[in-house]
């Protein structure tokens, strides 16, 4: 005989939960700042050769001059068609790196928050090792061993989001666990994999939504950053992070090459922003009412 389940699903909370958030002004706000810029990164690589004229990597003129539409980068390249194109590797590797954060660390805080004991002490202080060492400074040290990669810093950003995401799903699981549906479904003998996925997982989306917000945003910014530095895309890809790189150096005489992408980095980090702080004030506002 299997236990009766009566808690809703996890698309059927995570839906009820992003449906009410989504009233607030302040989501519908910041969707419309992210979705402005996603359009632009999704849709940029066909438009910009479209408006401009030029491809790419085609030279528009000289370096730093008003040729073109918005002028030309250090190395006489169209501005905006390099801005158009460099969306998408940000988005890419912001998105997956948070993916790989998420799942990792909701798998691993549930199984500690459930387990205890044992299991539960080797996930979180290995998390704590994790978190001794700051996201940069891994990044680099990856870098030096294995070599320069867009792919592996993704790796190494979402490998440190997951301690972080795992301290937050350990202790909303603690809450579910010792819930008498949990319980019920204990005695009935259900496998433990079962009871997360089915019992504990839905119940702790609410949370789980607002760190994907928050991480999503980090990401974003240590992508860009990294980037920056030269350890992501390399040239001649066009990539907003070092897209301000190169042309920091022309500032003053031609700052498109650098306004742009700062301009929709900064954007799509307060879109995300507002977006999860609005996820944060339904999911306590849902809790205080179920308390």
């Amino acid at each position: 005989m299997s236990a009766p389940t009566t808690e809703p699903t996890t698309t059927t909370v995570s839906t009820s939960l992003i449906r009410r958030t989504f009233r607030r002004r302040q989501a519908r706000i910041g969707a419309v700042l992210t979705l402005v810029v996603v359009a632009v990164a999704l849709l940029g690589p066909v438009l910009g050769p479209l408006l401009t004229g030029f491809a790419t990597d085609d030279f528009a003129g000289r370096p730093f001059q008003p040729d073109g539409v918005l002028g030309t980068d250090d190395l006489g390249r169209d501005v905006l068609t390099r801005f158009l194109a460099g969306g998408g590797p940000v988005l890419l590797y912001a998105v997956a790196a948070t993916a790989i954060g998420i799942v990792g660390g909701a798998i691993a805080g549930m199984l500690a928050g459930y387990s205890g004991g044992r299991l539960d002490s080797i996930i979180m202080r290995g998390g704590d090792v994790l978190l001794s060492f700051p996201q940069l400074v891994l990044a680099l040290l990856a870098v030096a061993v294995l070599g320069s990669s867009g792919w592996l810093l993704v790796l190494v950003i979402g490998v440190t989001h997951i301690p972080r995401v795992a301290r937050v799903a350990r202790q909303a699981t603690l809450s579910v666990a010792s819930q008498d549906y949990v319980l019920a479904a204990r005695m009935y003998g259900v496998p433990r994999r079962r009871i997360l996925a089915t019992e504990v997982l839905p119940n702790i989306t609410g949370p789980l939504m607002v760190e994907l917000g928050l991480r999503l945003t980090y990401s974003i910014g240590y992508v860009a950053s990294l980037s920056f530095l030269g350890l992501g895309v390399q040239p001649p890809a066009a990539d907003w992070g070092l897209q301000i790189n190169e042309n920091r150096i022309a500032l003053i005489v031609a700052p498109w090459g650098v306004i742009l992408p700062v301009l929709a980095i900064a954007v799509l980090t307060v879109g995300t922003n507002m977006i999860t702080d609005a996820l944060a004030k339904e999911s306590a506002d849902t809790t205080g009412e179920n308390s």
